[in-house]
């Protein structure tokens, strides 16, 4: 009987916290917030480095259903967790419901229970050395996959591969955009030049990615390679090349970075997109000036303000052209 109770209080114990983190989870996603996904996967750890140790998964995550998993899977907002970390925690989470369903913890076993869910492991955001030394000899991926992802790593233009290149975004807090343009108008062209616009912030902020205009016909994909650098000595401080899908629509279509890039006050930065695809839309009636209060930060008024690159810009200038909005966090 001893032993029976001591099973029941575990089970009791597991399941509150499975039902702990997804009730987390649903909160997190309702409020916007990005301060604490690390905690669904690791345990409390006096440090508070990304690398965290893959091996301390936390208690309640191997327990939950497939849908809460694909769920989380799925967030742009993960606490700053490496994607190779993520993707230890689910192979601790399929080795656990191979258990579940009694069946032996093999590869094959582990990707079955897996199903189509492993296609929401970003691997293009590991590194080929982290993918090299985890997924590729991990055996959940198959032999095409492996090939397919090197392939991505190492040629240029990269091949399309199945699994997303989004970054994940690894600031806590609340995300702000601000807009530069007043209206939108049809027909901006791409040949190869990057539009640039010169900015200024009069608060430290985290870049963390902008917002594109897309095609007026619609709809249809583009390449893009963003970049940010210091204007004074052009030292290039973040870059990403991805592509976006837009629907023909006026709306703007977000563009990340990899990691975000911390922007100094009053001084000046270059923000550039080198677009391949066709004629977009673009903004008119721009200002020099942009101004957001931040509620969240107690009304905190950051402002932005913007400059002519001179050169070969493609056309884009404080009045009109492209990089309508910046994506940032204080």
């Amino acid at each position: 009987m001893k032993k029976n109770n001591s099973t029941n209080n575990t089970s009791s114990t597991n399941k509150s916290q499975k039902e702990d983190l997804e009730t987390k989870l649903r909160n997190d996603t309702a409020q916007g917030s990005s301060g604490s996904e690390k905690s669904l996967f690791f345990k409390p750890s006096q440090s508070d480095e990304l690398s965290m140790n893959p091996l301390e998964i936390s208690k309640g995550f191997t327990d939950i259903d497939i849908e809460t998993l694909q769920r989380v899977l799925k967030r742009d907002t993960l606490g700053g967790l490496r994607e190779c970390h993520l993707f230890k925690a689910v192979e601790r989470w399929a080795d656990a419901e191979c258990g579940r369903q009694k069946l032996g913890v093999t590869r094959e076993n582990r990707r079955k229970v897996l199903g189509e869910t492993i296609n929401l492991v970003r691997f293009p955001l590991m590194s080929i050395e982290e993918f090299a030394n985890g997924p590729a000899q991990s055996g959940t991926l198959e032999d095409r996959e492996i090939v397919d992802m090197f392939l991505y790593f190492t040629l240029n233009p990269k091949p399309a591969v199945r699994f997303s290149e989004m970054p994940r975004c690894a600031m806590n807090g609340k995300e702000y955009t601000i807009c530069r343009f007043t209206g939108v108008a049809e027909r901006w062209g791409y040949s190869g030049t990057s539009d640039t616009i010169r900015f200024t912030t009069s608060h430290k902020v985290y870049i963390v990615g902008f917002g594109l205009y897309g095609a007026t016909m619609g709809p249809t994909s583009y390449e893009v390679d963003i970049e940010l650098k210091s204007f004074e000595n052009q030292h290039v401080l973040g870059k990403n090349s991805s592509t976006f899908r837009c629907d023909g629509s006026q709306k703007t279509f977000r563009v990340l970075f990899r990691h975000p890039v911390e922007i100094k006050p009053e001084f000046p930065y270059i923000a550039s997109a080198t677009i391949n695809g066709q004629e977009s839309f673009y903004g008119t009636g721009g200002r020099r000036r942009v101004q957001k209060e931040l509620v969240s930060r107690g009304g905190l008024k950051v402002s932005f303000s913007f400059n002519y690159v001179k050169g070969n810009n493609n056309g884009t200038s404080v009045d009109d052209g492209q990089i309508p909005e910046i994506i940032f966090y204080v």
